[in-house]
């Protein structure tokens, strides 16, 4: 799970159109909505933002499709014990 580097600002829109569409419609945007929504053409390059966005643990799918996505809640970042 990476959360060092900040979202680009398609990644942004990308989470702003899915939390709106869940709202709305009850479920994930397909990659296809995704796309022409954020003006990306290619599925791959959608396919690719909503990996990185996984990755980031920032969205969950519960099936195969993208359209059965969730957002997930940000987690704190972990802190070590300290010694004295």
């Amino acid at each position: 799970m990476r959360r060092d580097r900040a979202l680009s600002v398609r990644q942004e829109a990308i989470l702003r159109l899915i939390r709106s569409w869940i709202i709305e419609h009850g479920e994930g945007p397909t990659i296809r909505q995704i796309g022409a929504s954020v003006g990306l053409s290619s599925t791959s390059s959608v396919a690719y933002q909503l990996a990185q966005l996984e990755e980031r643990g920032l969205i969950s799918r519960t099936g195969r499709d993208w359209s059965s996505c969730q957002l997930e809640s940000p987690k704190p970042p972990r802190r070590g014990l300290r010694s004295r």
